[in-house]
């Protein structure tokens, strides 16, 4: 979301606290900012190197906390706002409650909401029981955050930016290419975003980056390979893609995947024998068993799948080998080798190894906690 740089070109390919680190050539937007005059300070969660070179990403300040949690992070950030801090300011706050595990819920509400993507069981519920509670607890940090802007009278001279960088990390979601591990939210608001807006257009993490430089009429680093929404922001395009192309390859354990969707399709490209979901890339929860039971973690998934999101927007059935698709896979196939030539994509000339004295999970394992040599860590 900073480098405005796909994960393959920027060195961030697997998790930092695992050794995978942001190479120091990348433009990174809190440099930049500092660069422009900008106070730039890291409140919880980055996710780009260690945690004690969190400096070197180019922030003025890193605020030592207790831990990631908004219990804990949110009046650091409120006594940060309440010092008439140094304008302007970049203020990147990561909050790690939407991460497993969550509260168990001993008595719930069985008519509680379930995701779409998600089975109806009461096993999945209890997960999503225990997600709304830390829901609840980030949105009212959140809102803390926003009436201490107020206080402050900085509000209305400050864009607030809400957003996560995948989806929900239940099997299914975090660590795939579905529309569930790919979709994010994102919620702008400040001058120019008034008015409760909802823009459908096709948009990547890496877009984030480039459109706050535009905003804030900024020079854009040239080698970048996100597009600035602005354009699409003042209304003067509905669109500043056709198609956006997705990438895993490392996290907790290796499963090389690409994709590429636009707004009726989606080709996904696997790089690796691998179960349908892969274990170790899913945290533990009640819904990680659900699934174990139902074999998705023992039957192997096929190395390409097409998707029509418009006849099934839940991507349940694979179309890969139906002949009416035939010419528009052909099509998403070609546009994705060229832009995986383009960028220099290592998945093309085989395995991509880790970097040296990196931590991983072993192909075999069924938690992420297990590591390549059988550590528990």
């Amino acid at each position: 979301m900073f480098s405005g740089i796909m994960p393959h070109n920027n060195g961030v390919y697997g998790l930092a606290h695992r050794g995978f680190i942001l190479k120091e050539s990348v433009p990174y937007l809190p440099k930049i900012l500092k660069e422009n005059g900008y106070e730039t300070i890291l409140f919880g969660i980055q996710h780009e190197t260690k945690w004690e070179l969190s400096e070197k990403l180019g922030y003025s300040k890193v605020i030592v906390r207790k831990t990631t949690s908004c219990i804990d992070i949110t009046p650091l950030v409120i006594n940060y706002l309440n010092s008439k801090p140094h304008q302007p300011f970049f203020i990147s706050i990561g909050f790690s409650e939407t991460h497993l595990p969550w509260p168990i819920v001993e008595k719930f509400n069985e008519n509680i909401k379930v995701p779409d993507f998600l089975p109806d069981d009461i096993e999945i519920k209890k997960d999503i029981a225990g997600f709304n509670i830390v829901i609840e607890r980030v949105d009212k940090a959140i809102g803390e955050i926003v009436e201490c802007l107020k206080k402050n009278k900085l509000y209305e001279d400050t864009l607030i930016i809400f957003t996560t960088d995948h989806g929900l990390p239940l099997p299914g979601a975090k660590a795939t290419l579905f529309d569930p591990g790919i979709g994010i939210l994102l919620i702008i608001r400040g001058e120019g975003f008034e008015g409760g807006r909802e823009i459908k257009c096709l948009s990547s993490n890496i877009d984030l980056m480039p459109t706050l430089l535009d905003y804030l009429h900024i020079e854009l680093p040239k080698n970048i390979q996100g597009k600035s929404l602005i354009p699409v922001i003042k209304g003067e395009r509905k669109e500043i893609r056709e198609e956006i192309y997705l990438e895993l390859t490392y996290h907790a354990g290796y499963d090389p995947m690409r994709g590429i969707r636009t707004k009726k399709y989606k080709y996904i490209r696997f790089f690796d024998f691998r179960p349908f979901y892969y274990p170790p890339n899913v945290d533990p929860s009640f819904s990680k068993e659900y699934f174990r039971k139902l074999g998705y973690f023992d039957r192997l998934r096929p190395f390409e799948m097409f998707f029509d999101l418009e006849k099934d927007p839940l991507e349940r059935e694979n179309l890969i080998d139906r002949p009416e698709y035939k010419k528009i896979i052909e099509e998403l196939k070609n546009k994705l080798l060229l832009w995986m030539k383009e960028t220099e994509d290592p998945i093309l000339y085989g395995p991509v190894f880790p970097p040296e004295n990196a931590v991983i999970s072993p192909p075999w394992a069924y938690h992420p906690k297990t590591l390549w040599y059988g550590e528990e860590k």
